[in-house]
């Protein structure tokens, strides 16, 4: 490789990782000499499955690590490690231990929902045990039906649990949330003002169900408080923590939904309630989400509240806000994660579709943009496990797809109340991409594992080929909405496909540059014009 090639990747890596915090307020004092250092490069990703790819492309922070130095994000397969003391990042192979080996066999899982293990949290000292579950219990017989969801605490120096109904089959079914109790995962524990809370959140998805539901135990009176906020009845909670003083708290609640065979889907995304101080069940909500917000992801999962600060972990990105000024965009910082490869001195043949069978042009070799972007990757031969990147291309290509137009949701949906803020105007192919000021884009949690329902869905044919595939122009690249009818839509896509042997990409972070920063360059979504 040619010396001014090794310098210019050597620069951009250097400048993803620089957190593009300017402001000194926004780092707490530490000592850049106790964080990790950034290794030359990590592994390239490999993918040998069509089901290993929904994994290589999972980003989702899982866990959030905090000590004085450092703020460690984890997902499945890397660390992603914020410097305090220089606001600098790097990013390590992942530590986090992983839970998909939890149960040796069908029947020990099973064992674990007829009878969940009780877990434990600290306050004041004093050891709670806590557990939420179906009752009755169908398994693992299934000769009954659940009909309500309890939990249960057994406080110190007790042996028998105070039990709590959460909610019922009938209210479920009532708020439209299943029309059978889908099992219920506690998600987050935490302590504020002296009183424990926890989430409760769902399983959805094949007529399962529940209601997004906030627990409180108050030690001095021994009472358990369910809270149930209306606007997040419907919505699985990932996490939750509470900022203010306990006159005015604001519960900031991560939230995602559940379809069948779709595990996570993007939904209100990060949540600001403000409870009454006379009546938790009622309050104030405001949402942050793709749509309406500078938040890099559609599905925040972990959050870490520090003073005035809350950092939000997504499947595309991680924020800093500033919590306060949540409304102002000014008040958030934010990284996405990226995949970059080293371009070939040679260049790059590029296909304007997945099954182009031949180039559609060359991307030639640049020595100050060394890199490219890699978007996705689909399969083109199933048989051989071969399949191509789609990556970001800045000419762009241009398609019209015919019998692919844009309908009201109302007319997709007749029975459907109104279309939430979080979701797409209208109904049309470029639904799952999002607004953002300039273009239609597509984080890495915008395009969901659909594991029933033909794949992954993008700007492609609706027919499917022989082998179960389907012609795809584009996955995640950006868009230009050139024509939207009731029977047509064309747009320009900024992206390519190549052949996979061609590139080795590698994961990266780099702050986001969100166009509502910048008003005067905002333009009105025009989607809103339609129809």
């Amino acid at each position: 490789m040619k010396l001014t090639t090794v310098i210019a990747t050597l620069l951009l890596f250097l400048s993803s990782c620089n957190s593009g915090i300017n402001s000194s307020s926004r780092q707490q004092q530490g000592n850049p000499a106790n964080c990790p250092q950034s290794l030359p490069s990590l592994a390239a990703i490999a993918i040998n499955s069509e089901a290993g790819f929904y994994d290589a492309f999972d980003y989702r922070i899982h866990k959030i690590l905090a000590d004085p130095d450092t703020i460690k994000f984890q997902s499945n397969h890397y660390d992603f490690v914020f410097c305090r003391g220089n606001g600098n990042w790097t990013m390590q192979l992942g530590t986090l231990q992983s839970k998909s080996n939890q149960f040796e066999n069908y029947e020990a899982y099973m064992a674990e929902l007829a009878d969940p293990k009780q877990q434990t949290v600290e306050l004041n000292g004093k050891t709670y045990q806590y557990r939420v579950l179906l009752d009755p219990n169908p398994f693992p017989n299934f000769q009954q039906e659940a009909q309500q969801v309890v939990f249960e605490l057994i406080a110190p120096g007790t042996q028998q649990p105070q039990k709590q109904v959460l909610y019922t089959l009938e209210q479920t079914k009532e708020s439209k949330a299943g029309i059978k109790l889908g099992v219920p995962q506690i998600t987050a524990t935490l302590s504020y003002d002296n009183r424990l809370f926890w989430t409760v959140s769902p399983e959805q998805g094949e007529g399962n169900g529940g209601i997004g539901t906030i627990v409180s135990y108050d030690p001095e009176t021994e009472k358990i408080e369910v809270i149930q906020p209306e606007a997040i009845a419907k919505q699985q909670i990932n996490d939750m923590a509470i900022a203010g003083d306990s006159s005015n708290p604001t519960f900031w609640i991560a939230t995602q939904i559940s379809g069948e065979g779709n595990p996570s889907l993007p939904s209100m995304g990060l949540v600001a309630y403000n409870p009454d101080s006379q009546d938790p069940q009622s309050g104030s909500v405001n949402v942050y989400h793709i749509r309406n917000s500078p938040i890099v992801g559609a599905i925040p999962s972990q959050l870490n509240l520090e003073a005035d600060w809350l950092w939000v972990g997504t499947g595309n990105g991680i924020c800093q806000i500033e919590w306060q000024a949540a409304e102002n965009p000014e008040s958030w910082s934010c990284w996405r994660f990226a995949l970059t490869a080293e371009l070939p001195e040679t260049g790059l043949p590029l296909y304007n579709s997945l099954f182009s069978e031949q180039p559609t042009t060359t991307l030639s070799f640049n020595e100050n943009n060394p890199t490219v972007e890699v978007l996705w990757w689909l399969p083109t031969d199933r048989n051989n496990k071969r399949g191509r990147y789609e990556i970001r291309y800045d000419e762009g290509f241009t398609v019209k797809l015919d019998s692919q137009g844009a309908i009201p949701w109302s007319e997709f949906y007749p029975s459907s109340d109104d279309v939430p803020t979080w979701k797409s105007p209208l109904y049309w192919s470029g639904m799952y991409w999002h607004w953002n000021g300039d273009r239609f884009e597509r984080g890495f949690d915008e395009v969901s594992p659909n594991f029933v329902g033909g794949g992954v869905m993008g700007i492609g044919l609706q027919e499917f080929r022989e082998d179960y595939l389907r012609e795809m122009y584009s996955i995640r690249g950006d868009l230009d909405l050139l024509n939207l009818s009731r029977n047509t839509t064309e747009v320009k896509y900024y992206s390519a496909w190549i052949d996979e042997s061609l590139l080795e990409p590698r994961i990266a972070i780099i702050p986001d540059q969100y166009p509502q920063k910048n008003p005067q360059k905002r333009q009105s979504n025009p989607l809103r014009n339609e129809y």
